[in-house]
């Protein structure tokens, strides 16, 4: 079965600006590996490569303008990202938003913004980077869910109903992977509150919260396990 060292492999982080996906890409980078990061934040994009470029040393991060409801732009990003490295090995769904509104209250453009966000957006670029990935015969999806996909929450039923969809789309896309015998692996994270603005190094999250770098270590561990190894759902809180 094919391997790839970490600071040999291209990642692509949807959401990479800020939180937990910056979180990530820090990271990635701090092993070597070139990161591509993609949201609508076209300057938040762009300070954070450059200081996490000037964190390592090295430019490792790239930042790609794009907005994931769009198909076009989602195939564009995926070709731009292989045809510069000829591989995406790490594919990070991490793009998604909360419209707190209650299921009587609910506004189909409410609803159609998550959807189209956390569920829809994350299939079209799976659908996009997947072939790349089939092509090496070597990939990780890893999937930003919640325990909002596993449980029910009064003031987001929208973004429930995303993550619940987005965990039963990865567990069909898992099956598929491993009925053909692609070398490539999907991973759910799934945590509870994760605190997004107490995000430095010696900042204390908020109580009931965990800071963004106990999930980029979730990360690194889950791909740094055994090809033949894959951590399914992996639930994460604090106690």
């Amino acid at each position: 079965m094919k391997t790839k060292p970490l600071s040999e492999q291209v990642a692509l982080i949807t959401g990479g600006g800020t939180g937990i996906g910056r979180a990530f890409a820090e990271a990635l980078a701090g092993v070597g590996s070139r990161v591509v990061i993609a949201s609508r934040r076209r300057d938040v994009l762009r300070l954070t490569a450059d200081e996490i470029n000037e964190a390592v040393k090295s430019e490792l991060v790239f930042p790609y303008h794009f907005d994931i409801r769009d198909r076009e732009q989602t195939e564009e990003l995926a070709a731009d990202v292989f045809n510069r490295w000829q591989a995406i090995d790490v594919l990070v769904n991490n793009s998604g938003l909360a419209v707190p509104q209650t299921v009587d209250e609910i506004t189909d453009d409410g609803w159609n913004i998550v959807m189209d966000t956390n569920l829809c957006g994350v299939m079209q670029l799976v659908r996009a980077v997947l072939p790349f990935m089939r092509r090496n015969d070597f990939g990780d999806i890893v999937n930003m869910s919640s325990q909002a996909g596993k449980h029910g929450y009064a003031d987001v039923p929208s973004y429930c109903a995303s993550k619940f969809g987005l965990l039963g789309y990865a567990e069909a896309l898992r099956d598929d992977l491993r009925k053909s015998g692609a070398n490539i692996r999907v991973f759910n994270l799934c945590p509870g509150l994760v605190d997004v603005e107490n995000t430095g190094a010696n900042q204390e999250p908020r109580e009931g919260f965990i800071h963004v770098s106990n999930i980029a270590r979730t990360l690194m561990y889950a791909l740094s396990v055994d090809r033949n190894v894959v951590l399914e759902d992996v639930n994460i809180y604090a106690r």
